[in-house]
C-alpha cells in the first residue's frame, strides 16, 4: 500500500502536477490528523519510538542475517533446520512452491527494505550479489503473479532506490541501471503467459521454456484468480515507463480491461476465479480477501501512478458494491456475485487485513477503524491472525505464515489519524513476533496459532513488508534518508517513484468506464482522510468507534453476523430454519425443507443458506471427531521454548488438554522401537522416552516405557523425510483393547520434527521438552541462564504390560496444510447425516480446553454445548472406538434434487487456497 499513493485523489488533475499534488495532499492529511490527535490521546515519547524502531532493526538483522548465512543463494530460509529451501530438494508444498524460481527470492524481495531501514552499505552489497549470482533462465515453473510482485517488483524497487542513492552522490556511484536490465529480461520472460484469447495471463510459466514448448510442463491451465490477473499493472507499467518499452503496460492494461468487462453488471462485483480462455466465472463468490484482494488495490494505485481517471472510476464503482454488499461492520463477508444479499460463507481469511489500509487511502476512515479493531481483538486472543476465522471469531484455519497485511493497515491508520493507539498496536505485533515466532535461525511461521507450534518456513514477504511497515510506523521523517511521500507502495511493499506518471506516456487512455455504468457519488465525496470532515471537532472520534468493539471477540455469547430478515421476525413471522436446529424426526422441519426453493425468492434464499450451513456442519462433524494437534516445545538451553514442533495426539494415555503439561528431559529407549521390555530402564526413568515407530502397536510401546518409569513418550516416524508441513495430522490409535492402564502422555512426531530433537541431543546432550496441548510462554529468566535447568522430580508410573502381534496403524485424515483445499464435503446429505450434524455447533472448536463453546438460539439465549458435545463424544467412542463417519444412508433426493447446482457451487467455494 502506498502512503502517498491513495491520498491525493479527487477531481482530475493535469498529469505533470499530479504526483506533486499527491505528495502534498498526503502531507496535509498527516499534519491535520496529528494536530487533532495529540490533543486527545497520550502520545508515545520520542525515546520509546526510537527504542521500538531499533528493535525492528535488530529483528530484521536477525532474519536477514540468518538467511544470508544459512540459506543464500536459496530462495528462502528454513528457520527450524537452519538451511535454505531449494525447489525440488524439499517435499512439495503444492502451489506455495510456485513462488520459488531458484533466483534468490528473499534477497531480491529485501532490496528496498534495506534502504528504508537505512542500511545503504548492505543494500549496495546486496545489489552486487544479485547482479553476480542471480540467474533468471532456470528450467522451473513459477507463478506469474508471485514472480511479478516479488521478483519483478523487487528489482524495480531496488532500481528506484539505487538511482535515488546515486543522485545523492555517496552510494551506488557505479550503478548503471543493471537491475532495470534484469527486470526487463524478466518482463519478457513473463510476456508469453498473456498469449490467450482473453488477454488474461496463464497462472504459471516456465522461466526457460515459456508456455507452449513440451519442455515447459505448463500451459494446460484454464483458470486463474482475479488477483492473479489483475495485480500486474503497477510493475508492468513501471517497467514500460522506466524503459520506454510500451508492450508491458499494454498487456497489463488489457488484462484489467477484460476483468472490468466481465464484472457482474447488476452487482458490480467480480468472482474469485475466472476461465482465461472463455472469461466465464468459475468461482462466483466475491469478497476482499484471498483471490481478489490486490485487484481492488491496483485499480486505485494505477490511478495514482499513471493518472488514468478510468482506473479511479472503476475502483469507486467496485468500492460502492463492496460497502453495499460485502461490508457488514466490522466484518467483511464473501457474497455471491449474482445474489449479493446472500453470504457465501461464514468465515473470513487473513488476507482481508489489508483492506482497512486501502480504505484509508480511499479516505473512508470509519469502516477502516472498525474492521482493524475487530482484527486486533482476534490477534489479542490468538497472538496472531489465523489464516481464517469464523464470524464468531473461532479458528477456521489455524496457520499463520507471518503475514504483514495487518501491520500494513496499522501503519496507514496511524499516518491518517496520528492516534498513538496504533503505535501500541505495533508494539504488540513486535512483542508477539519475538515471543512466539522468533527462533535461533530467524522467525518461523506458526503451524497452529492455538498450540503455538512452528512451521519450517520464513517467506520472503516477511522481510519485504513486515519490517518495512513496522519501521515506518515508529520512524520520524528524519529517520528515513529519502522522502517516502515521493513513492507508491506495490502490494509487496516495493517502492515505485510517483514521477513515473509523467514519463514515457504513450498508452491511449480512453475512458470507457462511465459509458455504461452509473456512479454513486455518495462514496466519492473525499479520497483524502481530511480530519476536518471525518473527525468533526472530536479528537476522540476514532476511540469512540473502537470502543464498542473492544469485547467483540471475547463476548460470552458470540453471534455470527449473517443477514436475516429482522423485520419479518419483529412482525411475528417465523425465522428461517437453520441447519444447526434441523431434526430429521421433526415433521414440521421436513415440511419446511420441502417448501424451500418452491414458494418464493425468500424461500429460495433460505434454502440456499440452509444448504451452505448443512455442508459446513457436515464438514465440521468430521473435523470434531479428530483430536487437535499437540505441541512439543524445546525449553532447555539454548532454545528456551523458541522451537515448537507440531505433534500428533494419541487416542489413549494422559489427555494433555485436560491435565497439566508434562515437562522433562528426553532419553532414547532400548530397543529403539520400544516393542519389548526396555534394557535401559535407568536411562528413561523419570524422563520422556523417545521411541521409533514400527514393529508393534503404539499402545504396546507406551506400556513398555511406562513400566520402565518414563513420564511420557514421543514416537518418531521411521519414514525418512516425512513432515507435518506436507502430511496430514497423525493420530496414534489404541490396540483395540482397554487402554485405561496407560497413564502417561504419548505424542507422535514426523521424521523431520523428530530429527530436530535428535540433532539437539547430539549437540547438547541434555534436552528438556514440554509436552502440552498448546505452547507455553517462554520464561525470560531462563534465557539468562548459561546452563540447562536441572531435571524435575517426577513420579514413577507403572501399568500392566500387554503384548500384541498386530501391526495395524489407524491413520485419521485431517486437513493437510491450511493452504490446501477443503475437500471433506459429502456429495449428498442424508437425513441421518443431517440429524447428526444438527446437534453440532457450526463454529470451529478450538483446542483450548478453557474456552467456552457456546451458540445462540433464535431467542438470543446462550446455551453451553460443552456437556452435550462431551456426552455425544463419549457415547460414540463407547459404541465404537474407531469412529466412522463415512456410512452411506439413503439421500433425500426428492428434496435436494433442485439444489445440485448450488451444492456444487458451495463445494467449489470451499476449495480455497490462500
Amino acid at each position: 500500500m502506498s502512503e502517498a499513493g491513495g491520498r491525493g485523489c479527487g477531481s482530475p488533475v493535469p498529469q505533470r502536477a499530479r504526483w506533486r499534488l499527491v505528495a502534498a495532499t498526503a502531507a496535509f492529511c498527516l499534519v491535520s490528523a496529528t494536530s487533532v490527535w495529540t490533543a486527545g490521546a497520550e502520545p508515545m515519547s520520542r525515546e520509546e519510538k526510537q527504542k521500538l524502531g531499533n528493535q525492528v532493526l535488530e529483528m530484521f538483522d536477525h532474519a536477514y542475517g540468518n538467511y544470508m548465512e544459512h540459506a543464500y543463494p536459496a530462495d528462502e530460509l528454513m528457520p527450524l533446520t537452519c538451511r535454505g529451501r531449494v525447489r525440488g530438494q524439499e517435499p512439495s508444498r503444492g502451489d506455495v512452491d510456485d513462488a520459488l524460481g531458484k533466483f534468490s527470492l528473499t534477497l531480491i524481495d529485501s532490496l528496498d527494505t534495506l534502504v528504508v531501514l537505512n542500511k545503504t552499505k548492505e543494500f549496495e552489497d546486496a545489489v552486487r550479489k544479485v547482479l553476480r549470482d542471480v540467474n533468471l533462465d532456470n528450467d522451473v515453473v513459477v507463478s506469474v503473479f508471485e514472480t511479478n510482485i516479488r521478483v519483478l517488483g523487487g528489482l524495480l524497487g531496488g532500481h528506484s532506490l539505487a538511482i535515488m542513492l546515486k543522485e545523492k552522490g555517496e552510494y551506488m556511484q557505479w550503478y548503471n541501471d543493471e537491475l532495470l536490465q534484469m527486470a526487463k529480461q524478466l518482463g519478457y520472460k513473463l510476456l508469453p503467459a498473456f498469449n490467450t484469447t482473453s488477454g488474461l495471463p496463464y497462472p504459471r510459466i516456465n522461466l526457460k521454456f515459456g508456455i507452449r514448448k513440451p519442455e515447459a510442463r505448463t500451459g494446460t491451465e484454464t483458470d486463474t484468480c482475479t488477483a492473479c490477473a489483475g495485480t500486474l499493472i503497477l510493475e508492468f507499467a513501471a517497467l514500460s515507463r522506466f524503459t520506454g518499452a510500451t508492450i508491458f503496460e499494454e498487456y497489463a492494461r488489457k488484462a484489467l480491461d477484460f476483468l472490468w468487462e466481465k464484472r457482474q453488471r447488476s452487482s458490480n462485483l467480480v468472482g474469485v476465479t475466472i476461465n482465461i480462455h472463455t472469461g466465464d466465472w468459475v468461482r462466483k463468490d466475491s469478497g476482499v480477501g484471498a483471490g481478489i484482494d490486490s485487484y481492488y488495490e491496483y485499480l486505485l494505485k494505477a490511478y495514482v501512478l499513471l493518472g488514468d481517471d478510468s482506473f479511479l472510476e472503476r475502483f469507486n464503482t467496485h468500492y460502492d458494491a463492496i460497502m453495499r454488499y460485502i461490508s457488514q461492520p466490522p466484518l467483511l463477508l464473501d457474497v455471491h456475485i449474482h445474489k449479493p444479499m446472500l453470504n457465501a460463507r461464514t468465515w473470513m481469511d487473513a488476507l482481508l487485513a489489508f483492506f482497512p489500509g486501502l480504505q484509508v487511502l480511499k479516505g473512508d476512515i470509519r469502516p477502516a477503524i472498525e474492521t482493524h479493531e475487530m482484527l486486533y481483538q482476534v490477534i489479542k486472543k490468538h497472538n496472531f491472525l489465523p489464516e481464517a476465522f469464523t464470524t464468531d471469531f473461532r479458528v477456521h484455519w489455524a496457520q499463520h505464515p507471518l503475514r504483514p497485511e495487518f501491520a500494513e493497515s496499522t501503519y496507514f491508520l496511524y499516518k491518517a489519524t496520528g492516534d498513538p493507539y496504533y503505535l501500541e498496536v505495533g508494539k504488540t505485533l513486535i512483542e508477539n513476533l519475538n515471543k512466539y515466532a522468533r527462533v535461533p535461525c530467524g522467525f518461523a511461521a506458526m503451524k497452529d496459532v492455538r498450540t503455538g507450534s512452528h512451521e519450517d518456513r520464513m517467506d520472503s514477504f516477511f522481510l519485504a513488508e513486515m519490517f518495512k511497515y513496522l519501521y515506518l510506523l515508529f520512524a520520524d521523517k528524519e529517520d528515513i534518508i529519502f522522502d517516502i511521500e515521493d513513492y507508491i507502495f506495490t502490494t509487496e511493499a516495493h517502492l515505485l517513484p510517483l514521477w513515473l506518471s509523467t514519463t514515457n506516456q504513450s498508452i491511449s487512455k480512453k475512458n470507457t468506464t462511465s459509458e455504461y455504468t452509473e456512479l454513486d457519488d455518495s462514496n466519492f465525496d473525499w479520497t483524502c482522510p481530511n480530519t476536518q470532515i471525518l473527525f468533526p471537532n472530536d479528537p476522540l472520534y476514532a476511540q469512540s468507534i473502537r470502543e464498542p468493539l473492544k469485547n467483540v471477540v471475547d463476548k460470552s455469547c458470540p453471534r455470527g453476523i449473517i443477514r436475516v430478515r429482522e423485520e419479518s421476525f419483529r412482525s411475528g413471522a417465523k425465522p428461517p430454519l437453520r441447519a444447526r436446529d434441523f431434526m430429521a424426526t421433526n415433521p414440521e422441519h421436513l415440511e419446511i425443507l420441502k417448501k424451500m426453493g418452491a414458494a418464493s425468492s425468500i424461500d429460495a434464499e433460505d434454502g440456499l443458506r440452509f444448504m451452505q450451513e448443512m455442508i459446513e456442519l457436515s464438514s465440521q462433524q468430521q473435523k470434531e471427531q479428530q483430536l487437535p494437534p499437540r505441541a512439543v516445545q524445546i525449553v532447555s538451553h539454548p532454545f528456551f521454548g523458541r522451537v515448537v514442533l507440531t505433534a500428533g495426539p494419541a487416542q489413549f494415555g494422559l489427555d494433555l488438554s485436560k491435565h497439566k503439561e508434562t515437562r522433562g528431559f528426553v532419553a532414547s529407549s532400548k530397543p529403539s522401537n520400544g516393542c519389548s521390555e526396555l534394557t535401559n530402564p535407568e536411562a528413561v526413568m523419570g524422563k520422556i522416552a523417545l521411541i521409533q515407530r514400527g514393529q508393534c502397536m503404539f499402545a504396546e510401546k507406551a506400556r513398555n516405557i511406562q513400566n520402565a518409569g518414563a513420564i511420557g513418550g514421543i514416537v518418531i516416524d521411521d519414514n525418512e523425510g516425512s513432515s507435518s508441513d506436507t502430511a496430514p495430522l497423525f493420530q496414534m490409535a489404541g490396540d483395540g483393547k482397554d487402554t485405561d492402564d496407560i497413564k502417561i502422555p504419548m505424542l507422535f512426531l514426523f521424521s523431520k520434527e523428530g530429527s530436530i530433537i535428535l540433532d539437539a541431543i547430539r549437540e547438547y546432550e541434555e534436552v528438556e521438552v514440554l509436552l502440552s496441548d498448546k505452547a507455553k510462554d517462554r520464561d525470560p529468566e531462563m534465557e539468562n541462564e548459561e546452563q540447562p535447568s536441572s531435571e524435575n522430580d517426577s513420579q514413577n508410573q507403572s501399568g500392566e504390560q500387554i503384548s500384541s502381534s498386530s501391526q495395524e496403524v489407524d491413520l485419521v485424515d485431517q486437513e493437510s496444510s491450511e493452504e490446501n483445499s477443503l475437500n471433506s464435503h459429502p456429495e449428498s446429505l442424508s437425513l441421518a447425516d443431517m440429524d447428526n450434524a444438527a446437534s453440532i455447533s457450526p463454529s470451529e472448536q478450538t483446542s483450548n480446553p478453557t474456552e467456552n463453546h457456546e451458540t445462540t438460539n433464535l431467542n438470543g439465549e446462550c446455551t453451553d454445548l460443552d456437556n452435550q458435545l462431551q456426552e455425544q463424544s463419549e457415547t460414540e467412542e463407547d459404541s465404537n472406538p474407531n469412529v466412522s463417519w463415512g456410512k452411506k444412508v439413503q439421500p433425500i433426493d426428492s428434496i435436494l434434487a433442485d439444489w445440485n447446482e448450488d451444492i456444487e457451487a458451495f463445494e467449489m467455494m470451499e476449495k480455497d487456497e490462500l
